[in-house]
């Protein structure tokens, strides 16, 4: 049986709409009780932080979806943001140009990506190992790049970016759409993006059938780490400076967001649209803990416990469908 073929045993529209219609209901009541326990909820500035908040996280996750999908992860992603900002933040104090900065911080993204891709598709390591390690290296490559120093202070055209409107909506959320729909037009709608789902599904059928598995690998892994990059720029303008560690609180984040969302850490299941539900209901959550003056040591705690339960349904949802076949 083709691998194409095959792996729509796995993947099936209808099994993936009820699954996302399944989050937007959780979405929907965990807004529910935040207003019914916030009278700060509801306020369209609070509302517009929490779009803002998730679209950069989407930015993040849509490109880390794409690896999980093949059965990996990429645990570099936060510090890919780092030093893509970093760099980005240099170039535009030193040459005024955003754009300059723009272009050093999504070639940074994406050498980092096609990096990570080298090690799990060409040396065959571990992608857990492979970009783990990676993040150690991107670390400590961050802070001597930095000195200990914070570039702060850019143009107010590049500010934008992260903190502007457009018609009374935050420029973040349009570009979340953007990618949005770029990412399930790949996915769902490309043969890269059937290529990758059977991957995932199935890895030996699809290298028997003709898959370029290697190829794919080092091309999910670019991707992720282009949506570091563009993500970088986001968070950069938002804050208005860099430093060595801003990129550390962004990786479990970004992985919550895919797993929450619905896709396999298996490998094979999942969506773009899922990612956005995910990184919204995350957002929520932790936009809810503030509200409620809960104390922010309490928030990766939380995040930790949401991966645990989206991992363990994952798992047992697998197991029954495995049952069931």
């Amino acid at each position: 049986m083709n691998a194409l073929t095959s792996f729509t045993g796995h993947f099936r529209p209808g099994e993936n709409v009820s699954k996302v219609a399944a989050r937007l209901a959780a979405v929907v009541i965990v807004g529910v009780v935040l207003a019914v326990a916030s009278d700060a909820f509801l306020t369209t500035g609070n509302l517009l932080n929490v779009l803002r908040q998730a679209s950069l996280l989407f930015l993040m996750a849509s490109g880390l979806t794409l690896v999980v999908l093949t059965g990996g992860i990429d645990l570099s992603i936060g510090a890919n943001v780092a030093l893509s900002a970093c760099l980005a933040g240099t170039v535009i104090k030193a040459t005024g140009s955003p754009l300059e900065g723009a272009v050093v911080a999504i070639a940074c993204g994406a050498a980092v990506g096609l990096a990570n891709g080298f090690l799990v598709a060409i040396l065959r390591m571990p992608s857990f190992i492979a970009t783990y390690g990676m993040m150690w290296l991107i670390n400590g490559y961050t802070w001597y790049f930095m000195a200990g120093n914070t570039i702060y202070g850019f143009p107010h055209g590049f500010r934008q970016l992260g903190s502007g409107y457009l018609f009374s909506i935050p420029v973040p959320v349009y570009l979340m759409l953007v990618f949005l729909a770029l990412a399930a037009l790949f996915a769902g709608r490309t043969i890269y993006g059937q290529q990758v789902y059977a991957m995932g599904s199935n890895p030996v059928a699809a290298r028997f059938s003709g898959v370029p598995v290697k190829r794919r690998l080092v091309l999910v892994y670019a991707l992720s780490g282009l949506m570091a990059g563009l993500g970088s720029l986001v968070f950069l303008a938002r804050l208005n400076s860099a430093e060595g560690d801003i990129g550390a609180p962004l990786t479990l984040p970004a992985i919550a967001a895919v797993l929450i969302g619905g896709t396999s850490l298996f490998g094979g299941i999942g969506t773009p649209y899922g990612t956005l539900i995910g990184a919204l209901l995350l957002t929520l959550v932790l936009n809810g803990l503030n509200l409620l003056n809960i104390d922010a040591n309490w928030q990766p705690l939380v995040t930790g416990a949401i991966i645990i339960v989206a991992v363990l349904v994952d798992s047992l949802s697998r197991r029954r469908q495995e049952a069931r076949e």
